[in-house]
């Protein structure tokens, strides 16, 4: 897979993909999600004046907010970009064989000790179809926690694959019945990350 860059441009999108899987839920995994110089001037302002509000549900409790409705610092500010997001959106559509609209979220998520997300699919018709989280973090422990968690089916003993929140990594997948996930107990640490939506065209 080519890597997405703009010469004149360092803060584009410079996502590689490092495998690709089928089964449980179509997904990949990737690296080098974001440039160096907009992961240190976002993890900057996440712990700093990034306007986070808690959000609590009945399987999780998680600070968030849309990177659409901040100032984000200028050295991240291509990650908004409307062409790097058309070139994000293109890669997703090669990887996932399928045409999506223009319609895209990119939601800013925290978590920190005490919080965790439980297993759940984000299958809900009408909404997204497709979604791409990546990582952003100080160089958190395996102590720490906050594993990604993915499942054969809805059981949480039925584990498929447990990831690390390596800072820069980054997973994409095909959101429906089967796509189960979950998020382990964070116990120290921040743990953040950008998490893209995207739509289908006619699904959205």
């Amino acid at each position: 897979m080519a890597i997405i860059d703009r010469p004149g441009e360092p803060f584009a999108h410079t996502m590689q993909i490092t495998e690709r899987a089928t089964e449980p839920f179509p997904y990949f995994l990737a690296q080098d999600c974001v440039s160096a110089e907009a992961g240190e001037a976002l993890l900057d302002w996440f712990e700093s004046d990034a306007p986070w509000r808690l959000v609590s549900q009945d399987f999780y409790d998680q600070y968030e907010f849309s990177l659409f409705d901040a100032r984000l610092p200028a050295a991240a500010a291509m990650l908004v970009d409307p062409d790097a997001m058309a070139d994000l959106r293109r890669q997703i559509e090669v990887e996932f064989g399928e045409a999506l609209s223009e319609t895209m979220g990119i939601v800013a998520h925290k978590l920190v000790a005490g919080q965790r997300i439980g297993i759940h699919n984000d299958f809900l018709p009408g909404h997204e179809t497709h979604r791409l989280t990546v990582q952003l973090n100080r160089g958190l422990t395996d102590a720490d926690g906050g594993y990604m968690m993915l499942f054969n089916s809805d059981n949480a003993a039925d584990i498929h694959r447990i990831l690390r929140p390596v800072t820069g990594t980054g997973l994409g997948f095909a959101i429906g019945p089967a796509s189960h996930h979950a998020v382990s107990r964070m116990h120290g640490g921040e743990r953040f990350t950008l998490v893209y939506s995207f739509h289908a065209n006619g699904r959205a």
